[in-house]
């Protein structure tokens, strides 16, 4: 029921009277019960809003932390050799000049390799050797259960399309790896690594040895000499 105001501003100059009195009660009785509840509402509204925040930011957390432990580096099937080095990774010279000479020696050695992935690193082509050595990773596995893990991170990784690091392949080798993937083993990407190798041996290698990096690496070579 709505009351008029000005009926209630005559109750309330009026409260010593015993005919409205019933009603003053009531009407005081009301508004301090919905301030009650008002108070009860924004509390909870409060809560809940400190709540949301707080799941927010774990969630972000959870989120750095997932892609901080992934990386950006594709290394999961890569040896520690070419991801860590050793105490000495200064070339000798005679090591760099046969560099020079071959792709081949420059990718059999983990020296070598990792020199060479720097470079790639500035052509912002990495991911094509990083394919290559999870391809080398995979042929040494011989567990079923493993090799399809294996076999699923690279695919995921570099021959996926929604991949940021994503492989150059020609369509023919595109379809035969998405062949071999129902029945993963070690020889699945065997066509892709190859196709791979032949692209970095024409397009980068020649870059690399003609580089300022390498005449660098032969400079401080001839310099310990």
């Amino acid at each position: 029921m709505l009351i008029p105001e000005s009926t209630m501003d005559s109750w309330k100059s009026d409260r010593s009277s015993t005919a409205y009195e019933p009603w003053l009660v009531w009407f005081d009785m009301r508004q301090e019960s919905h301030s009650q509840e008002q108070s009860a509402v924004s509390a909870a509204q409060s809560q809940e809003s400190e709540r949301t925040k707080a799941s927010k930011a774990c969630c972000f957390c959870c989120l750095t932390m997932r892609n901080t432990n992934n990386g950006d580096n594709g290394g999961r099937n890569e040896s520690s050799a070419d991801a860590n080095g050793d105490a000495n990774d200064n070339p000798s010279l005679d090591e760099i000049r046969n560099w020079a000479r071959s792709f081949d020696t420059l990718m059999s050695t983990a020296r070598g390799r990792r020199k060479f992935r720097e470079f790639l690193r500035s052509e912002y082509s990495e991911e094509n050797l990083l394919f290559w050595l999870a391809c080398e990773e995979l042929h040494k596995e011989m567990n079923p259960s493993v090799v399809e893990e294996k076999a699923r991170l690279i695919y995921e990784d570099y021959i996926s399309i929604l991949s940021p690091k994503e492989v150059s392949l020609d369509s023919q080798v595109r379809e035969v790896v998405n062949k071999n993937m129902t029945e993963p083993s070690p020889t699945t990407f065997d066509e892709a690594q190859q196709q791979i190798y032949i692209l970095m041996h024409r397009d980068s290698f020649p870059r690399f040895v003609n580089s300022k990096m390498f005449r660098n690496l032969l400079e401080k070579a001839s310099q310990n000499q």
